[in-house]
């Protein structure tokens, strides 16, 4: 399985993170060209050699009207504008970039909307934008979105984030390190703090990490092909990099029961009545098949698939709900492929997608209840929904 692992050992910065993630392709120089014709007003993007502690990475300088983006916070703490959504999605709009990577930028917006809005207590429209909605950070983000399509990775996997410590000036005063915005934004996702003042993990950087990653934890076991480091602008006792390796890892395997039972003297009402509950207790799947019994007559098959920890719960409910005198348990192997589940925005309104991944194929099957949500709203049939939603990611690219 091609994964990705991000170290933030030292947090992470939307700059950071893509100059990572560009060191870890073969044409690097061709890649900025890509992204220097993109067209974002008044944005170049500066590829330079770095060196933290003694290592070798990619510093991504972003310069807005030819000053790099740290150097103008410092210079001229007024001149961002401030955006709104409604601004970031004409920039994004206008992108030559596939369908996708625009909804992935949008998506990464959305979440440090919705998170400024929880801390400001303003309506997510009413949101306006201020270190995160400079030209910069649309190209940070913009630069990252693109080059985690160019790796099409099965999964992405990070460290738990340090988050720094003590204070940081932002535009509503001096916060608390980590900012409101970006502790919001890291909730459920392992942090920590340290002896290191200062933010090492921006509003930016974060909504990143949660909208890409697909776990936190350790490093799992796997063959390294390409290691990245992309560092940042200020330096520490520490070297102030993030580390991206990418490689394969085994795909997961694990083991689930099987129980058994012959069945021929149940209605139909009440197999399918038993089968809802053992769903709804756990089961990780529950069928029938026809079969023959003895002295010919017929019968059904039925057979609970569940985890070892839930065997009793389900035998129990097995005798419960069906006339069985007897069950019947076997172990197997089960590989899966890893899934997901992403929120898409389309025409017709926003739309769950369930992706999975692993053993070199790649599947993605829209939510049946939004499809059809969708379709009642609008006033067209299903497959209509389905093929225009089509139609519209192909024409993005």
């Amino acid at each position: 399985m091609r994964t990705l692992y991000i170290d933030c050992g030292m947090g992470a910065a939307g700059d950071m993170l893509a100059a990572a993630l560009l060191e870890l392709l073969p044409d690097k120089a061709g890649f900025l060209q890509k992204l220097n014709r993109l067209g974002i007003p008044g944005v170049a993007f500066v590829a330079e050699r770095n060196v933290k502690c003694g290592i070798t990475g990619t510093h991504l300088c972003v310069q807005v009207g030819q000053v790099e983006e740290d150097e103008q916070l410092h210079d001229h703490p007024h001149s961002h504008s401030h955006s709104g959504m409604e601004d970031i999605r004409g920039i994004v709009s206008s992108l030559p970039i596939p369908t996708m990577v625009k909804l992935d930028i949008l998506s990464v917006y959305q979440e440090i909307a919705e998170a400024e809005s929880h801390v400001h207590g303003v309506p997510v429209d009413q949101i306006h934008f201020h270190e995160v909605g400079s030209l910069d950070a649309v190209a940070d983000i913009t630069a990252v979105c693109l080059l985690m399509q160019e790796l099409d990775v099965d999964q992405v996997i990070a460290s738990p984030v340090h988050v720094g410590s003590g204070t940081v000036r932002c535009a509503h005063g001096i916060l608390p390190v980590p900012a409101p915005a970006t502790a919001y934004l890291l909730r459920e996702v392992p942090i920590y703090g340290g002896s290191i003042s200062g933010e090492l993990c921006t509003p930016t950087g974060a909504a990143l990490l949660k909208h890409f990653v697909t776990k936190f934890g350790d490093m799992p076991p796997m063959q390294v092909t390409a290691i990245g480091y992309g560092m940042g602008k200020k330096d520490f006792e520490r070297a102030n990099c993030i580390r991206a390796m990418l490689g394969e890892t085994s795909n997961p395997t694990g083991e689930i029961l099987e129980l058994c039972c012959n069945l021929d003297d149940m209605t139909g009402e009440a197999v399918g009545f038993a089968l809802e509950r053992f769903l709804e207790e756990g089961a990780l799947d529950a069928f029938t098949v026809p079969i023959g019994m003895k002295k010919s007559r017929p019968g059904i098959l039925l057979t609970v698939l569940c985890r070892e920890a839930d065997r009793e719960r389900m035998v129990h409910l097995i005798f419960r709900h069906t006339t069985t005198l007897g069950i019947r348990e076997s172990r197997c192997k089960r590989y899966t492929l890893e899934r997901k589940v992403e929120t898409v925005n389309t025409p017709y309104g926003v739309i769950r997608k369930k992706c999975s991944f692993g053993y070199g194929v790649h599947r993605e099957k829209y939510e049946y209840e939004d499809l059809a949500k969708a379709a009642k709203v609008n006033g067209i049939s299903l497959s209509e929904l389905s093929e225009r939603i089509a139609e519209t990611h192909s024409a993005g690219g």
